[in-house]
């Protein structure tokens, strides 16, 4: 079973047998769409075999380029079930609030016995995704994993806007802010972005996916603003693909050939 989360930022690929992942692959979502858009006729045709993967499997597709992108002979699973799906079978729970940051898009989604319940997504503003982290980070002079390692005396950031985030942390440095503080005041930024959909959709668990769960210092500040327990799953950024593969193989053995138009 191969599952494809394109999104905004990365297309993974996830090859699994039996539960099992066998094989991963991360790609540039432009670079990939470059390579394989138009071959198709309308639809994105992709040569699994030259991608290093079986061609026999099945392919189910998730993801936030699959709005408007359709793979050719792939099943095409709701962007919300996938990841509620990669999140249950990665952490072996079945009630939590699960916090997804993507390149371009947050995602929260509240489960209950394995399945969404509620969820809220802010899709509208990159102040509230990954691509804000990545430009401060260059602002700052710091590599994403630099910046996840701050987390106390955050400076005030008062910017809604990752484009005038960029003048505000200039005049903190003009200031004399430290380096340590305004890297911190970025993570308690984000966390702020997105603490309201958390708290309306609590739950004792958080747990955290997408490429922004590697960011150790978020994790720390949203278990002390919220004092629940919060845990990242062990791939977060395959959960998307890895939630793809599990209900592939799902419908494999109830012989079913279309994904659920619910959550």
């Amino acid at each position: 079973m191969i599952g494809l989360d394109m999104g905004s930022r990365s297309i993974k690929i996830v090859q699994m047998n039996k539960s099992t992942v066998i094989d991963s692959k991360i790609y540039d979502t432009i670079s990939f769409y470059r390579r394989y858009g138009g071959q198709g006729k309308g639809n994105l045709r992709i040569d699994l075999g030259e991608l290093g993967f079986e061609e026999r499997d099945r392919l189910v597709a998730t993801g936030y380029g699959k709005i408007t992108v359709q793979v050719e002979g792939a099943i095409h699973l709701p962007e919300i079930q996938a990841h509620v799906k990669g999140a249950v079978f990665q952490s072996g729970l079945l009630n939590f609030t699960l916090l997804d940051i993507g390149g371009q898009d947050t995602k929260v989604v509240k489960v209950r016995d394995g399945r969404a319940v509620d969820f809220m997504t802010n899709d509208r503003c990159a102040a509230s995704s990954g691509r804000y982290l990545e430009n401060m980070a260059a602002i700052l002079g710091l590599t994403l994993q630099e910046l996840s390692s701050y987390s106390e005396d955050p400076a005030e950031l008062n910017s809604t806007c990752a484009i005038f985030g960029e003048t505000e942390i200039i005049g903190k440095i003009v200031e004399g802010c430290s380096l340590p503080n305004l890297a911190a005041g970025v993570n308690y930024s984000l966390y702020r972005r997105c603490s309201s959909m958390l708290e309306q959709l609590e739950s004792d668990t958080i747990i955290l996916a997408g490429g922004v769960a590697l960011n150790v210092a978020l994790k720390r500040i949203i278990e002390k603003e919220t004092s629940r327990e919060v845990l990242c799953l062990p791939q977060p950024q395959l959960n998307g693909a890895i939630g793809c593969c599990i209900f592939g193989e799902e419908r494999t053995s109830t012989g079913g050939n279309h994904a659920s138009s619910t959550c």
